[in-house]
């Protein structure tokens, strides 16, 4: 309920920003940056927030034992820090990438035991076991626009990404109360945003969900929390701020 929260306040003070800003773009006369979607190379700065899950299946040996009853992946809210770069290709098309992005989410599985380990595990009925992840990946996006109507425009883009992890725990040897991730991921990505001129730069609000297709689970069939799962996909919602 409090992720919920924080979550709900962070919107509502970047809807505070960003209304006001909006609100003034239309109602200025004249152009803004008129030549700026005529540059062969655009950068920029971006900042988001993502909320993350796990996609996974389960083992069959989850239905062969009965310590483990049930297993959920439970959402996070995480941050973003990216610099765009942006190629034109034509009037309406652009290809772009981020050579420097940076992810941050605490992901996590809350368990269901039957039998919690009150000796030296500190588990409980319902057990969470988090998973913190520092990522650096690498996308390459088409970017789709329309034309633009005075200081305002629409585009829809997707690509695909390769993700490493820089924090994952896969080599972890005294793993007994760990579930073990593989430090590469790869996936695809598609979304919706706005570009709005002012007179010194444009904002760029935009929405994006990714799929991870790689399997995320570096499997122990020795490990209670992971030998009940199979296979683990990444899944992400963002929401970002790009000023160029």
């Amino acid at each position: 309920m409090q992720h919920l929260l924080r979550y709900k306040v962070v919107f509502y003070i970047l809807g505070f920003i960003i209304c006001p800003l909006l609100s003034k773009a239309q109602l200025r006369d004249g152009i803004n940056l008129p030549e700026h979607d005529d540059k062969n190379i655009h950068f920029g700065i971006n900042l988001g927030l993502n909320r993350a899950h796990f996609s996974f299946t389960h083992h069959p040996l989850f239905l062969q034992r009965d310590s483990v009853m049930v297993v959920e992946s439970i959402n996070s809210t995480g941050l973003n820090l990216a610099w765009l770069v942006d190629k034109r290709l034509s009037e309406h098309f652009n290809i772009r990438t981020f050579p420097l992005d940076l992810t941050f989410t605490e992901k996590a599985f809350e368990y269901t035991l039957k039998y919690p380990s009150t000796i030296g595990g500190g588990e409980d009925t319902v057990t969470i076991k988090k998973i913190q992840s520092i990522s650096l990946t690498f996308p390459l996006q088409l970017k789709f626009s329309s034309d633009r109507i005075g200081n305002f425009k629409v585009y829809m883009m997707g690509g695909g990404k390769v993700e490493f992890d820089m924090a994952s725990n896969a080599g972890a040897r005294k793993a007994e109360n760990l579930i073990k991730l593989n430090r590469l991921d790869y996936g695809i990505e598609a979304g919706l945003g706005f570009h709005f001129y002012y007179p010194y730069f444009v904002l760029t609000p935009e929405l994006k969900v990714g799929w991870g297709l790689g399997n995320l689970h570096a499997r122990d069939k020795d490990l209670k929390f992971s030998n009940v799962i199979d296979k683990i996909n990444s899944r992400t919602i963002t929401f970002s701020l790009t000023v160029e």
